[in-house]
C-alpha cells in the first residue's frame, strides 16, 4: 500500500475499501442522527472526492439507509457497521467515519459539527471551533 490510499472495513470484515489521500476535512459531528446511528456521543467522520473511494470486497453487503431528504448512511449489513454518509447537496464528495479506517489519514480532526445538537454528558476539552450546524450551514 503506498502512502497516499488508506484502508478500511466494517465490524466483520466482509466490506473492505480504500480512500485516496488527501481527504478535504476531518470533523466530529454531534448531530442526533450521526448519534443514533451509531449509538456514540459523537461520531468522527473524513471526506473525500467521491473518486478517491473504491469498494474492495463486500459492495453487495452495503446498505442504504435515507437518513434524510437529503442524505444516505451506507452500512454493512451483516454486522451493521456504518461506513459512508452521502449527501444531494455535496453530491462530489463522501463521508466516510473515521474509525473504519486501518491507518492513519493526512489530518486530525479539525472542527465539531452540529455542536448545538451535542450530548450534555460528554464533556469536550479541545480547542477545535465548534460550529452550531454542519460545514458550510452556518454561515
Amino acid at each position: 500500500m503506498d502512502a497516499t490510499t488508506v484502508r478500511g472495513g466494517c465490524l466483520c470484515g466482509r466490506v473492505r475499501f480504500a480512500i485516496r489521500l488527501p481527504t478535504l476535512v476531518c470533523g466530529h459531528c454531534h448531530c442526533s442522527m450521526c448519534r443514533r446511528a451509531h449509538g456514540a456521543g459523537v461520531v468522527t467522520w473524513t471526506a473525500v472526492r467521491r473518486e478517491q473511494l473504491a469498494l474492495e470486497a463486500g459492495e453487495e453487503l452495503l446498505r442504504r439507509y435515507r437518513s434524510s431528504d437529503h442524505g444516505t448512511r451506507s452500512f454493512c449489513r451483516i454486522c451493521g457497521s456504518q461506513l459512508f454518509c452521502e449527501s444531494t447537496r455535496h453530491p462530489e464528495t463522501v463521508d466516510v467515519t473515521l474509525a473504519s479506517l486501518d491507518g492513519p489519514i493526512d489530518r486530525p480532526p479539525q472542527l465539531h459539527v452540529y455542536h448545538a445538537d451535542r450530548v450534555e454528558w460528554l464533556a469536550l476539552g479541545d480547542p477545535l471551533p465548534r460550529l452550531p450546524a454542519g460545514v458550510g450551514e452556518d454561515r
